[in-house]
């Protein structure tokens, strides 16, 4: 090609994989004007000496350098420049690697916990020893009518956090070892977040070493939950086994994954003493 070959800007675009508007954009941003437009009808043409300031761009775009970021470096070309531009965005790229793997591990822990949901035996009673937890909590009593009556609760959770974090599946309400003992479960005493171990909170948190808990997973949400927890104190008083720790009721399939009610999953954990080795499973 000749040196002062001049092109089109429809020429230059489809050359570069282009739209031309985008050829047009970084004109208006001063990134890269053309060499000559045509006085009297407008047509903008590039020279080939342009070229290689379209590979720059398309190199640092890839990169994800913004435009300003690209134009600041165009102005000012300089080895020194782009070697450091280079190692921040080396850095930027790491932290990026390091927060999909967060969130990777989440959507993997969330998809074993929708599959337990689905595949759950409802109504039956299973003694479990469940995992270390870490969560945050509030005091705070609940009355909860309908599922969306854990909002309020919701929003006041999420300012104890430093990220955003995946909240379905993960919030639930809990009521006091005391009132269960007495057989109280006509509200809830306590609202709380399960963490994953990335999660970082800016208040206090509370970590629970695992514990053997009579769990009892039932079709619906919080409203049907009181017969079940009826169900479950029934069990625990049979077992002759001792109530040791709030509980904690979490709904896994809700309005935020279903538009179906009939679909919706709650799930209840009371914690106990050991239980007796006859009798695990119970059929309310």
């Amino acid at each position: 090609m000749e040196q002062g070959k001049l092109y089109r800007i429809g020429e230059v675009a489809k050359m570069f994989r282009l739209s031309v508007g985008t050829l047009r954009h970084y004109e208006a941003m001063g990134i890269l004007k053309p060499a000559y437009i045509d006085p009297d009808i407008g047509y903008r043409y590039y020279n080939v000496q342009q070229f290689e300031c379209l590979n720059t761009i398309r190199y640092l775009r890839m990169l994800d350098f913004s435009l300003e970021q690209i134009a600041a470096f165009l102005q000012n070309r300089d080895v020194e420049k782009m070697t450091e531009m280079l190692q921040m965005q080396k850095q930027i790229a790491r932290q990026k690697r390091l927060e999909w793997k967060r969130i990777e591990k989440k959507i993997e822990r969330r998809l074993q916990r929708l599959e337990e949901a689905r595949t759950a035996r409802l109504g039956e009673i299973e003694l479990r020893t469940v995992p270390e937890q870490r969560m945050i909590r509030i005091q705070s009593d609940l009355s909860l009518h309908t599922y969306l009556d854990m909002e309020e609760a919701i929003r006041e959770l999420e300012r104890e956090l430093d990220s955003a974090s995946v909240f379905l599946g993960k919030i639930g309400a809990g009521i006091a070892k005391e009132r269960l003992k007495a057989g109280d479960v006509s509200s809830y005493d306590t609202a709380f977040l399960l963490l994953d171990p990335e999660d970082t909170v800016r208040g206090t948190c509370e970590t629970f070493p695992e514990m053997r808990c009579a769990c009892l997973c039932f079709a619906g949400s919080h409203p049907e939950a009181p017969a079940h927890y009826d169900t479950l104190l029934r069990f625990i008083r049979e077992q002759n086994m001792e109530i040791t720790g709030f509980s904690r009721e979490i709904t896994l399939i809700d309005d935020g994954l279903t538009q179906h009610a009939e679909e919706f999953v709650t799930e209840i954990q009371i914690p106990v003493q050991e239980a007796k080795k006859n009798e695990a499973v119970y059929c309310g």
